[in-house]
């Protein structure tokens, strides 16, 4: 099941015994895990499990069994690898079985939890959810959701600044929201200027921008990736912004001068959009196909070949882009 049909069962109030949440996300992944842990019970009465703590025993004997000090027993197992389907099936017939507990699996890493997701069936009243890293517009409703729960006052522009300035790292940006809020003042883009920084000494904004317009990437993308960022994140991320060009340039082409928000679903930084639609209107219709191609063949061979040096081969490919697409 993919996020936006469960965020539909949600709506509907819909509930299960057992749920599982991995995914390319991690933020995502912890996020819904904890909004589905506390529409049960309240922190107090949910237990976490992170990675060698898990034990098999302990969790069926603490879902099977009432707890004498909360009404609820919730069950949040954070996992790094797969967990046997025996003992996963057992911890679902567990909550089945005891009508207060739940449990909920956190899949992080790149482990192939895509075989877990069998375990979870409406047969079983339970349920996985595979998390996808969001676009820019459903990002920026997330983060707008949790200013609203901190009582931020804020401008909607200081939020994209922010978003921005780390790289498009949800977790990063909500843990500055909450260090904010006990400013007692309007949030504004010089506000983020004045007490946040940026993720890393690279803009991934920036580099994606020199990349596109033919700029010098080679410091950049070596620091980049040295940074840590993961490679088919960055080609993902490469894609999704050549997406964002070519449908600037489609709308320039139909309807007229490009509207940020209808096209993206929210609006950027002045200069940063500025930028972008000059760049996407300077570039041949015909080149975002090849470019487009480009990239989800990279994507496709760094998924299913067997690379050894992936950051190596990433960034000669993305060399020869820049140079194939000037």
């Amino acid at each position: 099941m993919y996020k936006n049909e469960f965020d539909n069962l949600l709506r509907q109030n819909k509930t299960f015994c057992a749920y599982m949440f991995y995914g390319q996300s991690a933020f995502l992944i912890e996020h819904y895990a904890q909004k589905v842990a506390l529409s049960f019970g309240t922190s107090d009465e949910i237990e976490k499990i992170y990675y060698d703590e898990y034990d098999f025993k302990y969790c069926k004997n603490k879902l099977l069994q009432s707890s004498l000090f909360a009404s609820k027993n919730i069950l949040i197992i954070k996992v790094d690898k797969k967990i046997p389907k025996t003992e996963v099936t057992e911890l679902i017939q567990a909550c089945n079985v005891n009508p207060d507990s739940v449990v909920i699996f956190c899949g992080m890493g790149d482990a192939d939890f895509k075989v877990m997701e069998g375990y979870f069936t409406l047969k079983t009243n339970s349920v996985c959810v595979r998390m996808f890293t969001p676009f820019a517009n459903e990002a920026l409703k997330i983060i707008e959701e949790e200013a609203k729960k901190l009582n931020l006052q804020y401008e909607i522009s200081a939020l994209n600044h922010l978003y921005f300035m780390h790289r498009h790292d949800l977790g990063l940006t909500i843990n500055d929201l909450k260090k904010l809020s006990v400013l007692n003042e309007t949030i504004s883009s010089k506000v983020i200027d004045q007490q946040c920084f940026g993720f890393g000494s690279v803009s991934l904004e920036d580099f994606l921008f020199n990349l596109l317009s033919a700029g010098n990437i080679n410091r950049d993308l070596y620091s980049l990736l040295e940074e840590g960022a993961n490679e088919i994140y960055l080609v993902t991320q490469i894609t999704a912004y050549v997406q964002q060009l070519f449908m600037i340039n489609a709308y320039a082409r139909t309807v007229g001068a490009p509207n940020a928000k209808e096209i993206l679903g929210f609006i950027p930084p002045k200069k940063i959009w500025e930028d972008k639609c000059k760049l996407a209107i300077s570039i041949h219709p015909k080149k975002f196909q090849a470019m487009l191609e480009y990239l989800n063949n990279l994507e496709l061979e760094l998924k299913t070949l067997k690379i050894n040096d992936q950051n190596a081969y990433v960034q000669a490919s993305l060399r020869k882009f820049s140079v194939l697409f000037r």
